[in-house]
């Protein structure tokens, strides 16, 4: 699952960049190059001052792909204010994956936007480390760091430990399971104290 929340570390509003929107791939890359340049910068930095983050052993993609809910996450600035979120994956034909991040912004009541993304696994032996683009040529890293033996939540990271994703099946996750995945990512080096929960409607 990155990374990666990105210039190799952010997730990219497709939709500021189809070509038939007045902003074009030239200003968009003046606009927010700057923007995401510190979150590349942070992530170099931090990478060689901690252990590499350490993944599951083993991802089943035929039971990992779908839709995963947005239970909680580091907070960044093209997710900040962005409710009701959640991921889809699904297999193309070439072996690649779609990877569509449904949102509403601002409150339930918005209307639900989708931005359409690609990811690719680069590590076959476990299916724990994918590349993913919303905006060519930009990807990201995304490392599956915990994975519930149900595939009922999993939790996502980049290699610098600047974004994390909390993600589940269901749209609630109970206090006791995600108290238990803050003391874990602890352990990986993470300061829990970072999270935002994600807001998500009842049931």
């Amino acid at each position: 699952m990155s990374q990666p929340r990105w210039l190799l570390c952010a997730r990219l509003d497709r939709e500021e960049v189809r070509p038939n929107d007045r902003l074009t791939r030239r200003t968009f890359m003046m606009r927010f190059l700057p923007l995401l340049l510190p979150l590349l910068f942070v992530g170099c930095a931090s990478a060689p001052k901690e252990p590499p983050l350490r993944t599951v052993d083993y991802v089943d993609m035929e039971r990992y792909l779908g839709r995963w809910y947005v239970i909680a996450n580091i907070p960044y600035f093209l997710e900040k204010g962005k409710v009701a979120s959640h991921d889809t994956y699904a297999r193309r034909p070439d072996g690649t994956l779609v990877n569509d991040f449904t949102f509403r912004k601002g409150d339930f009541s918005a209307p639900e936007k989708t931005w359409h993304g690609s990811a690719w696994v680069v590590n076959t032996q476990t299916n724990a480390e994918w590349k993913v683009r919303f905006v060519w040529p930009f990807t990201a890293t995304y490392l599956v760091l915990e994975l519930d033996p149900d595939y009922r939540w999993a939790v996502v990271g980049t290699p610098g430990r600047g974004l994390l994703w909390v993600l589940a099946r269901e749209r609630q996750m109970d206090d006791a399971t995600y108290a238990a995945i803050l003391e874990r990512i602890r352990a990986q080096g993470y300061d829990p104290a970072r999270l935002a929960q994600v807001p998500q409607p009842a049931g």
